[in-house]
């Protein structure tokens, strides 16, 4: 039998791997929705997109800034798995409404609630991993998250530009939705308080 490299041992914990799972495709629709959102800019504003999407960055740094050490503390209160499928449910929806935008502030006005989720989610997801990862897989446990993390912001918009090349620029958010259904579903399937009873 062929043993995994030291990095990826802590996916033989099954509930880690799940909630590392989600966390990938999570980044996957993160991937999606950006890409979505230039394309979708372009087709609005032409010349002028470069304009909308600085807004919708700046925008997405605000909501970051602002509610990350909120969304921590709360973490700390509430339960964990309910706050990250309630964000992911929250994403899906959300994208899924900007196939039918059609002026730039309506694209403002989701991004800005699309991001005050993702606000939510991120360091949610960090404060769950020592829940579901013993203390020895805990180290490789943030490494290979952190990885991932970096990995599919450098590979992941090429991979979304090629499946918006097949399926158009407004229907890949509702690929993107998908995304963030599936997520969802295998939260749903941790351990309802993300309590992990060492060996």
């Amino acid at each position: 039998m062929i043993s995994l490299p030291r990095l990826f041992q802590c996916l033989k914990n099954p509930i880690f791997a799940r909630l590392y799972a989600a966390q990938a495709i999570n980044l996957i629709g993160d991937a999606l929705t950006w890409l979505g959102l230039a394309l979708l800019a372009f087709e609005l504003a032409g010349d002028g997109a470069g304009l909308i999407l600085s807004g919708a960055l700046t925008l997405r740094v605000t909501a970051y800034v602002v509610l990350s050490p909120l969304a921590g503390a709360i973490a700390d209160r509430v339960d964990r798995r309910r706050i990250m499928v309630a964000t992911h449910l929250a994403r899906m929806s959300i994208v899924c409404l900007l196939p039918f935008v059609t002026q730039p502030w309506q694209l403002y006005a989701l991004v800005l609630t699309l991001n005050v989720f993702s606000a939510f989610f991120t360091p949610t997801y960090t404060a769950t991993i020592p829940l579901v990862a013993t203390q020895e897989e805990y180290p490789q446990a943030i490494a290979l998250s952190s990885a991932t993390y970096q990995l599919l912001g450098v590979l992941g918009p090429g991979l979304a530009g090629s499946i918006a090349a097949f399926v158009g620029t407004r229907q890949v958010f509702f690929l993107d939705g998908l995304t963030f259904l599936i997520a969802a579903f295998l939260v749903l399937t941790l351990p309802r308080h993300l309590l992990v009873t060492p060996n």
